[in-house]
């Protein structure tokens, strides 16, 4: 395992990732704010929550990288596809799992099965962050198909 290259290639995809995310906020696609959401975990300091969450983002980001790499020395399938297909794997697994759990996990949030407390709680995200937008799954998706693939097509 080049340990440089997943770290720089993990720092790159992430950033692209959540340019993707960013922009697809901008562009009415979604309201989900996975930075904003990870951060407010750790304050509820609305302010500094995005550069906490962003920071957690980021070392996701290179976790992740690194099973992506993995799978790809594992395999020896060094390519943009391939990475393409992890990525479309890690999507779904954040859609369908991960978005169901952080409510539980998540000391300022709302649950599907418990309204907000009088203090500003955030919305869970429901089945697929439909909750925050019908083109949350979509615009998930393509940035991580997008971060998959150029890790898939740069690391080596």
């Amino acid at each position: 395992m080049n340990w440089t290259h997943a770290i720089l290639w993990g720092f790159a995809a992430t950033i692209v990732l959540t340019t993707i995310m960013s922009a697809s906020r901008s562009l009415g696609l979604t309201r989900m704010d996975i930075p904003f959401m990870l951060g407010t975990m750790f304050t509820p300091n609305r302010d500094k929550a995005k550069l906490y969450g962003f920071l957690v983002h980021l070392m996701n980001g290179w976790i992740f990288a690194l099973i992506y790499v993995a799978a790809f020395v594992s395999t020896g399938l060094f390519h943009w596809w391939f990475g393409v297909a992890i990525g479309a794997v890690h999507a779904l697994f954040v859609l369908l799992f991960g978005m169901k759990v952080i409510p539980g996990m998540h000391p300022r949030m709302a649950t599907e099965t418990r309204g907000p407390d009088p203090t500003h709680q955030l919305e869970p995200p429901g089945f697929m962050a439909l909750n925050y937008g019908r083109g949350t799954p979509i615009a998930t998706i393509m940035a991580h198909l997008v971060y998959g693939g150029i890790l898939g097509l740069f690391y080596s």
